[in-house]
């Protein structure tokens, strides 16, 4: 088992769910963090610090987000790791609860 982050973190990536990994898990894209499924250990530390709600655990994935858990492998080869905790974009809280915006992801 391992961590995904979904679609909730597209354009908020907010990096409360960073400072407590054990093991610098994450990685960080343009606009979004994802979990590199080798180095996550399923710890559950970030689940409650994400105030979006974007982290699930790969078998607790909602059906509709299935396709975060084979992203976060692919983009975690390319993204670099994030080991501290940095501000949020000053529009996040505008991005937090709409919906669908996948096609907002930047690669």
């Amino acid at each position: 088992m391992t961590y995904v982050v979904t679609e909730s973190c597209i354009k908020c990536k907010y990096t409360d769910c960073v400072g407590p990994c054990p093991v610098d898990a994450f990685r960080e894209g343009p606009n979004m963090l994802v979990i590199d499924p080798d180095d996550c250990i399923d710890c559950n530390l970030c689940v409650p610090t994400c105030p979006v709600n974007a982290i699930f655990s790969d078998i607790k994935v909602p059906h509709e987000q299935l396709r975060y858990t084979q992203l976060n492998a692919e983009l975690s080869l390319r993204w670099p790791a994030i080991i501290r905790v940095k501000a949020a974009p000053a529009d996040a809280n505008d991005w937090a609860q709409l919906r669908p915006k996948h096609h907002f992801l930047e690669k």
